[in-house]
């Protein structure tokens, strides 16, 4: 009866202006409310009128201000629910906003690049996953992709939805399995806020006022003041990706019937050693579509036989031909494997002709796994197919230009994240690196930036702020050397020296052929660990390994960790592999390394006076120190000589 009464009430003051009473899109039914924080719900309507709020039995009002705009803050809630939250303008009958079905409990923000943004369609047992994914105390809001000059005050669309088998396909995994396992562990509402774009650079997600206060910075968010929103390059750089994907996905000029065709004459193709990625080889970053060819002669024993044909991993968008004919065609991974079945009819004794037509994009392309995996087979024998390929780029219409204006500072911050603030929240969970990798050193002071950014803007104190460490990617190298992903790894791991951050290290969980791995679900729940210790004051072990320090003794050096657990081991049960080793000269040695309690205690017959470790250093590299929870350790030097990417 109050309810109603309060509501009835709010309709008998007479109207005082025209504008519209208004929620952002960040708010709607089925929403989680952060809990055990002053709620904030904010929106606009006419200047100097009244606006109340009624949340459950509890009341809030707010006055409009001059802007237009006003903020209610409604009194600290336990977890529960559901509450229908009713928003209405004093005098202005049917104007009020009810949402229904709002649970209260914690909402963390995901955020990132392509690892965060892969979906659980696209993550390891896709299927299962999805179809097992019924949790109505789950709630997930897409935020859809958007990029501006300036900061909006809403996002560009995006709807919270209940967590079952159709919402799930398409939402961030690792937002998804992180959501999962705290949900399990926590039992209280979990409401996940995706705001994700693939390739991005961290300064596209950090404010102008905060990247005008470094010098790294400052010049390039600059040059954004001689761009214009409305300039049609806006409107052209999305229509040139919808005709990228009718290239990709449509070939040009009957490329396909003629490319694959056996009597095709490939004299004047480029000559290419495979495996390898295409960029390596010379061609330099180059998008657009790129066909192989190559010639291979099979023994009478396989003719008329269905063969096997293992490609590793050409691409994301590729398609296979066999003596002329399309085998295969995958479309953003939508094959388990690159294992593909070759009909008996195409298949006949001597020569024989192989082809693929593969789009290359943001510098992929090619066929990127070790040689001994790519091969043919008809069961019993195999047939090497690495070594000399033929290639050749151009053959059909080129890609439009694009402009990528999602990679520009600060226009993902104006879109994406801006127009969430400042929704109550319990933290961030963040997955990006990979594009600021090339400047890795740079990211020891960016990536902090965005960090002390976002906890200034939301005025939550340090709000907890957990990230995923890159993933062990490309070749594996047969020597110690440089590399920018473990100087991008380095810098994340020194980002933990801010107050309340967490790091989930997946050195171990990577694919060396692919960018995104697809095991998301270790990713959620390291995360997830990271929460429950850091955030939930769970005492668990959250991480694996960390170096603490060092001592040199005599021609060794002894490695002292924390987050030990109860001892280190090996993940594998063998020897310890990772750590390199260097005397004054800097040259690193593979190292051999033995476990004594919480120590490692490194040495190599090549460094009699050693002066530093490193372990894990490398893009890929091959390690296996774990503590007795099989976290994996973090990777790391104990020295401060200048990388490659510190200019």
């Amino acid at each position: 009866m109050r309810t109603h009464f309060f509501i009835a009430a709010l309709f008998l003051f007479p109207s005082r202006g025209k504008a519209q009473l208004t929620l952002p899109k960040v708010f709607g039914d089925s929403m989680v409310l952060q809990r055990d924080i002053a709620i904030p719900v904010w929106g606009t309507s006419s200047t100097g009128s009244q606006v109340t709020g009624q949340l459950g039995t509890v009341h809030a009002t707010a006055k409009t201000g001059k802007d237009g705009k006003w903020m209610l803050r409604f009194p600290r809630f336990t977890a529960g629910g559901p509450y229908t939250l009713t928003i209405a303008e004093q005098g202005k009958p049917g104007t009020a906003i009810v949402l229904k079905g709002i649970l209260i409990g914690d909402v963390w923000v995901a955020s990132g690049q392509s690892n965060m943004e892969l979906e659980v369609q696209q993550a390891a047992d896709a299927r299962r996953e999805i179809e097992k994914a019924g949790f109505p105390q789950i709630r997930l809001l897409k935020v859809e992709q958007d990029k501006k000059l300036t900061p909006q005050a809403d996002i560009r669309a995006g709807k919270w939805k209940v967590c079952d088998s159709a919402s799930v396909k398409s939402f961030s995994a690792v937002g998804y399995f992180f959501a999962r396992k705290l949900h399990g562990d926590q039992h209280v509402p979990i409401g996940i806020i995706q705001s994700t774009w693939g390739g991005t650079p961290v300064e596209a997600w950090t404010s102008r006022e905060m990247l005008l206060t470094s010098p790294i910075t400052k010049a390039k968010t600059l040059s954004n003041d001689t761009l214009k929103f409305d300039r049609e390059d806006f409107i052209k750089d999305s229509l040139s990706w919808v005709r990228i994907w009718d290239i990709v996905y449509n070939p040009q000029n009957n490329a396909n019937k003629i490319f694959p065709a056996v009597e095709y004459n490939d004299a004047d193709w480029t000559p290419i050693e495979m495996p390898r990625v295409l960029k390596d080889f010379g061609i330099g970053y180059y998008e657009g579509m790129v066909w192989l060819r190559k010639k291979i002669s099979l023994p009478e024993s396989f003719a008329g036989k269905a063969l096997t044909i293992n490609l590793g991993h050409p691409e994301m968008n590729y398609s296979l031909y066999v003596n002329g004919q399309e085998v295969c065609k995958n479309i953003w991974n939508s094959n388990a494997t690159h294992a593909f079945t070759i009909p008996a009819g195409l298949v006949k004794s001597g020569e024989n002709t192989i082809a693929i037509r593969v789009a290359m994009l943001w510098g992929g392309g090619g066929l990127n796994l070790p040689a001994d995996d790519l091969y043919l087979t008809d069961g019993s024998s195999k047939i090497s197919l690495a070594g000399k390929w033929l290639y050749k780029k151009d053959l059909e219409t080129a890609f439009p230009k694009i402009l990528n204006y999602q990679y520009y500072p600060t226009v993902l911050f104006n879109a994406m994240i801006n127009p969430l603030i400042p929704y109550g929240i319990k933290g961030f969970i963040w997955y990006q690196g990979e594009a600021n990798a090339p400047a890795a050193y740079d990211y020891r002071t960016l990536f902090p930036m965005l960090i002390k950014d976002w906890r200034q803007r939301w005025q939550q104190d340090n709000v907890p702020f957990l990230f995923v460490q890159l993933a062990n990617f490309m070749k594996t190298k047969p020597l110690p050397g440089e590399s920018e992903w473990a100087e991008l790894r380095e810098a994340q791991t020194m980002t933990l020296s801010l107050p309340n951050t967490g790091m989930a290290c997946i050195i171990d969980i990577g694919e060396a052929n692919d960018i995104h791995p697809k095991n998301k679900q270790e990713a959620g729940r390291r995360l997830a660990l990271a929460a429950n210790k850091l955030v939930y004051k769970q005492n668990l072990i959250s991480s694996g390994p960390l170096y603490k320090s060092f001592q040199r003794q005599g021609n060794r050096i002894r490695i002292n960790f924390t987050n030990t657990g109860a001892g280190l081991s090996t993940k594998d049960g063998k020897e310890v592999t990772g750590f390199a080793i260097a005397g004054n000269d800097h040259t690193f040695y593979w190292a051999k390394a033995l476990i004594e309690g919480d120590h490692v205690i490194v040495s190599a017959d090549s460094v009699p006076e050693p002066v530093a470790v490193r372990y894990a250093w490398a893009d890929n590299p091959e390690c296996n120190l774990v503590n007795s929870e099989k976290l994996p350790a973090v990777p790391f030097r104990t020295d401060t000589w200048k990388g490659i990417t510190q200019k």
